[in-house]
């Protein structure tokens, strides 16, 4: 049970915010099952984020895979091309940038290193002096090694990577575009060190990754495709028999509903043909006992038996009270309204103003056991107006909203401390207790409001269920 106040404007003036006892939330109602052809929808969303997703991750995973194995093509050709074309070419004078020996080199590289998608080459002293260049306006001009280059000379080793344009040295490449930049170190015959490198055109790299998201895609739609085929079918086949057991369930449950009535109306049936009627005629006997008791002057056994008389008269009405509770005669008869308008008629002949309002037509709108609901809480909740709330005055209606029926019992009563008093009235209150626990199986929400001399207003709102009542 919730003890938090919950503001609603919908309380009589001078009331606090519905405290919640039960809430429509906390049951467990069977979800709809999704059609078939959602469920496909669904699958083939699924399959289409999920090609997204995957194109997505392998596009990067593509450029990368491509970038890496065009670097080390890069590296490998550059290798080749600085043992077998710049290592013969080379001549001591070059070091000294002697035109001779630059031309020479010149040669060698236009002949056989440009044509191999190289965009630009570069030999270098390890000073920074660029001793060849293709673009000769770069032959003499010196630069800051960077650390890489560095550690190429000092290590001997070659370095490929997509190059930096943004450093002096590449003021001639920026037009480029992209480009891949290996450097490696050679000598000359005589043993001086320089430094060989070469930038390469990315076009390869871009091309490569096209190729490999080609192959993928391809790979990953059939694959997709070939999953989709194998899984509508099975998803269509469950789909259709969970529907086949939803209705199997919504049958047994009905069959179960129906039996319960039907062995309430036996019992109640019972009662008033059986014990009642038996009690009903002791009555009569003890009464005509009493009366003949008084004839004869016995008039201390006479009170004796009208004693018993009233106990087995107030025995009978006992049972009668019960035998509505079990199966209420207008409620199965006259429908609901009839019903709850009856309830009325015990207060009013106590003096208590009754006002009653409750639509026509709510067995087309409510199921049977919501209709037993309806009618248990107001009952109940009208027994406490008789019994406890010293009320002059009491309202009962019943309002049918979109999605749900709503029932309110108001009173001007004396009320009570809702915070302070309604976990001991709900301990000790077994019909409330039932209320409950009803009102929970049923998904329904109970709420009540309540202050001291501010009278009392209950609610409970009725969820309406998908499809309509139950027949």
């Amino acid at each position: 049970m919730d003890g938090v106040p919950e503001a609603d404007s919908g309380t009589p003036s001078g009331l606090p915010g519905f405290v919640t006892l039960t809430s429509g939330s906390a049951a467990d109602p069977a979800a709809d099952i999704p059609s078939s052809g959602r469920i496909l929808g669904q699958l083939l969303f699924i399959a289409a984020a999920l090609v997204l997703l995957v194109t997505v991750g392998a596009t990067v995973a593509t450029s990368r895979l491509a970038e890496h194995e065009a670097i080390n093509d890069a590296a490998n050709t550059a290798d080749l091309l600085a043992r077998s074309v710049v290592t013969p070419a080379l001549t001591d004078s070059l070091v000294d940038a002697d035109p001779a020996a630059i031309a020479s080199l010149d040669q060698a590289v236009r002949r056989s290193v440009l044509p191999n998608n190289i965009v630009r080459v570069k030999v270098w002293r390890p000073d920074g002096t660029v001793v060849y260049a293709d673009d000769h306006r770069l032959i003499g001009r010196t630069f800051v090694l960077d650390v890489e280059q560095q550690e190429t000379l000092s290590s001997p080793q070659t370095r490929a990577e997509v190059s930096d344009l943004s450093r002096a040295e590449n003021e001639f490449e920026r037009l480029q575009g992209r480009l891949l930049e290996v450097y490696r170190p050679v000598w000359t015959p005589d043993g001086h060190q320089l430094m060989f490198e070469v930038y390469g055109d990315y076009a390869p790299v871009e091309a490569r990754a096209a190729e490999l998201r080609r192959g993928l895609a391809g790979l990953l739609v059939s694959t997709v495709l070939l999953l989709v085929t194998l899984m509508a079918p099975l998803l269509w086949r469950l789909v259709t028999r969970l529907r086949s057991a939803s209705r199997q369930r919504e049958a047994l449950l009905q069959r179960a509903v129906d039996a319960s009535e039907e062995e309430r109306r036996r019992i109640a049936v019972n009662l008033h043909d059986g014990p009642v009627q038996e009690l009903v005629a002791s009555a009569y006997a003890v009464a005509g006992a009493a009366e003949r008791a008084d004839s004869r002057g016995e008039a201390e056994v006479a009170r004796a038996v009208r004693a018993a008389e009233g106990s087995v008269r107030g025995t009978v009405g006992s049972l009668r009270s019960l035998l509505v509770d079990l199966y209420p005669a207008s409620l199965a008869a006259a429908g609901l309204t009839q019903a709850v308008t009856d309830l009325a008629a015990p207060l009013r002949s106590r003096g208590i103003d009754v006002e009653v309002s409750v639509p026509e037509g709510l067995a087309e709108t409510l199921d049977p056991v919501d209709q037993r609901l309806i009618y248990r809480t107001a009952r109940e909740c009208l027994r406490n107006v008789a019994t406890h709330s010293q009320a002059g005055w009491a309202q009962v209606s019943v309002r049918v909203e979109p999605d749900q029926v709503v029932l309110d019992v108001v009173d001007d009563g004396v009320g009570f401390d809702v915070p302070m008093t309604l976990r001991a009235l709900e301990a000790g209150h077994l019909g409330l207790r039932s209320l409950i626990d009803t009102a929970h199986s049923r998904g329904a929400t109970l709420e009540v409001a309540s202050a001291p001399d501010a009278g009392t207003h209950w609610r409970l709102a009725v969820p309406l269920r998908t499809g309509g009542p139950t027949p």
